[in-house]
C-alpha cells in the first residue's frame, strides 16, 4: 500500500475540499492518504523542500517549483472578482500606500504577488494571516492584506477596504485571480499521479454534492465565522474553477505569473506544466 501525504491549510474551504478524502467516502484504490494541516506559506516553503508527494500552494510559490511539481487540475483557489483585500485604519489613495508598512501572510502568498502589481512601492511586513487584522488596528502597520474569512469580517472591526485585489484583477485583464493550486512531485509514477488526480476531483465532487455534511466538517476550522458566512466562503472558492481550472482559469495562471517575470517579481518567465 502507497502512503501519499497530503498538505493543506487549516481553512474552512481546504477541509471541504478534502472532506471525502479524509473522511473515507471514496475508493482510494490502494492508496493510504495522510493529511498535513498547515498555513500556507509554511507550505510554500516546505514544498521548496520537496517534503511533501502533494501540496496546496500559493500560485506566486508555483513559480519557484517547477522544476520538482506540477499543477493539478483540480483543487484551485481563484477569485473570480474578488480576492485578498488590502484594508487600513483609514481610506487611502493608491498614491497614499507608496512607501507605507502594508502586513502581508508571507512573500511567497500569490496575496503578496497580487499586491506588488497593484502597487510595488511599499515596506512589506510578513505577518501571520491570521493576526494582520490586529496589526492593521494595532497601527503596528500602515495596512495590511486580509486572506481567508478575513475578507468576509473587515466591516466588524471597523477597517476601510482600500482595494479588493481580485475586482482589481478583473478589471485589469478579464479574468478570475489565481490564488492556489494543489502540485504534484513529479518523480511519482504516472498512473499514481492519474489515481492521485482523480481522488481530488472525487473528493471536491462530493463535497459540492453533499454540501451540508461536507460544511458541518468544514466548521471546524471556520475561525469563528457563523454557518451561513462560512458556507459563503466556501462558495468563494470551491466551485466549478476547483473541479477543473479550465482553459480561462489556466490563462489566469500563465497571465499572473506573466506579469511577474516582466515587473522582475519572480526571477524568471514560467510556463505552467499541468498534470492532465
Amino acid at each position: 500500500m502507497t502512503t501519499i501525504h497530503v498538505a493543506h491549510s487549516p481553512d474552512s474551504d481546504d477541509a471541504f475540499m478534502f472532506f471525502a478524502l479524509a473522511t473515507g467516502k471514496i475508493d482510494t484504490e490502494g492508496l493510504t492518504y495522510v493529511h498535513q494541516l498547515q498555513d500556507i506559506e509554511t507550505l510554500n516553503q516546505r514544498a521548496l523542500r520537496g517534503e511533501l508527494e502533494v501540496t496546496a500552494v500559493s500560485i506566486h510559490a508555483y513559480a519557484y517549483l517547477t522544476d520538482r511539481y506540477a499543477l493539478l487540475p483540480h483543487g484551485a483557489s481563484m477569485g473570480d472578482r474578488y480576492g485578498p483585500r488590502l484594508v487600513a485604519r483609514r481610506l487611502m489613495t493608491r498614491a497614499e500606500l507608496r512607501g507605507k508598512r502594508i502586513a502581508i501572510p508571507g512573500p511567497l502568498t500569490s496575496a503578496y504577488l497580487a499586491l506588488r502589481l497593484f502597487e510595488p512601492d511599499f515596506i512589506p511586513v510578513a505577518t501571520p494571516f491570521d493576526q494582520i487584522e490586529q496589526a492593521v488596528l494595532d497601527g503596528t502597520v500602515d495596512a495590511g492584506v486580509l486572506i481567508h474569512e478575513g475578507q468576509l469580517t473587515i466591516g466588524e472591526s471597523g477597517l476601510h477596504l482600500i482595494q479588493d485585489l481580485g475586482q482589481w484583477w478583473f478589471e485589469e485583464t478579464g479574468l478570475p485571480l489565481p490564488l492556489g493550486g494543489n502540485v504534484i512531485r513529479k518523480d511519482i509514477a504516472d498512473d499514481t499521479k492519474k489515481k492521485i488526480s482523480r481522488h481530488l476531483r472525487d473528493s471536491i465532487a462530493y463535497g459540492l454534492d453533499h454540501r451540508g455534511h461536507a460544511l458541518d466538517h468544514a466548521m471546524q476550522y471556520a475561525r469563528g465565522l457563523d454557518r451561513a458566512k462560512a458556507d459563503t466562503f466556501v462558495g468563494m472558492y470551491v466551485n466549478d474553477w476547483t473541479l477543473d481550472y479550465g482553459e480561462r482559469g489556466r490563462a489566469a495562471i500563465r497571465l499572473f505569473l506573466e506579469r511577474a517575470a516582466e515587473r522582475g517579481i519572480i526571477p524568471k518567465p514560467v510556463d505552467p506544466e499541468f498534470v492532465d
